[in-house]
């Protein structure tokens, strides 16, 4: 399996479900020669309890919260760059610890890469304070229910759920990954930040630093580095975009297995070097939050 680049590009106009389909072919490219993760998708994207899930992620933590999605297109969005960056390991020679230990091979780290960052926020279907321990006790009947279709081993199960659950309990980098399988969709979680991401948060009224930042990234490119195995490439229009940098993507990338095998670099790219894009014209105060700010100057 090669490890192709994968961008996440925002588009203008619309719509961030064209992402969705990027994301899923290359979710499916992925998963070429790779017949038991590539069941696990089939089984995990088509069920209705799965898609429920997803739904409800999103209204709690969009419609509720005011942040960003974290719904069914955000799972797929992330599990294409979790898996773009596994077979980029791979082709440089990394073995995922699934294959280290002995305990499985590429197909089965691959299972577990794409099972945990399709079902990793699940939790916040519940609330978003502590989603990532909230989400393991609800994933847990969903994988008992669907591994056995993929592994008759009730060993080689418990051993690859066990896998699945430490990736999504530490997806948000606290506690750190402990996995190379577990470090990637930590990472994978966050190089969803486009401008894509936050449009819904954003017109809805939802002022923040998340949403603001996310209306700043123009696409994020995961490639091959030029010193290590794995670059971040992110494009801004506006610097305000380094706050997703710095303080969502960065902590992630230092805090698991892969800090040495992953390079982040972010440039704005603006073609008028004296005046960035404009975001937000101006906010106000509305009862607890910010919204945006109409009146006269």
């Amino acid at each position: 399996m090669t490890g192709k680049p994968f961008s996440i590009e925002a588009h203008e106009k619309g719509p961030y479900a064209e992402l969705e389909q990027e994301a899923e072919r290359t979710i499916r490219l992925h998963l070429e020669g790779r017949p038991r993760a590539k069941k696990m998708w089939e089984l995990l994207s088509s069920d209705p309890e799965v898609i429920a899930m997803w739904g409800m992620a999103n209204f709690v933590t969009v419609k509720k919260l005011g942040m960003n999605d974290h719904g069914q297109i955000h799972a797929k969005v992330a599990t294409a760059s979790a898996l773009t960056m596994l077979d980029l390991l791979i082709d440089a020679g990394i073995d995922p610890d699934i294959v280290r230990t002995g305990y499985g091979d590429a197909d089965d780290a691959a299972l577990v890469v794409l099972v945990a960052t399709l079902c990793h926020d699940f939790g916040n279907q519940v609330h978003r304070e502590a989603h990532f321990v909230v989400g393991i006790e609800i994933i847990m009947p969903v994988l008992d229910r669907l591994l056995p279709a993929v592994y008759d081993d009730i060993a080689k199960r418990t051993r690859i759920r066990s896998f699945i659950l430490s990736a999504i309990y530490s997806h948000h980098g606290e506690p750190p990954p402990l996995t190379i399988e577990a470090g990637l969709v930590c990472i994978g979680d966050s190089t969803d930040m486009t401008k894509g991401r936050g449009r819904e948060a954003f017109e809805s009224g939802s002022i923040t630093i998340h949403s603001v930042s996310a209306l700043a990234i123009d696409k994020v490119e995961i490639a091959p580095g030029r010193s290590k195995p794995i670059e971040l490439r992110i494009s801004m229009s506006n610097s305000a975009g380094i706050f997703q940098v710095q303080e969502i993507l960065a902590p992630k990338v230092r805090a698991g297995p892969l800090a040495d095998y992953v390079d982040v670099v972010a440039l704005t790219t603006n073609g008028d070097t004296e005046r960035e894009k404009k975001i937000v014209d101006g906010i106000a105060m509305d009862g607890g939050r910010f919204v945006p700010f109409h009146g006269p100057r």
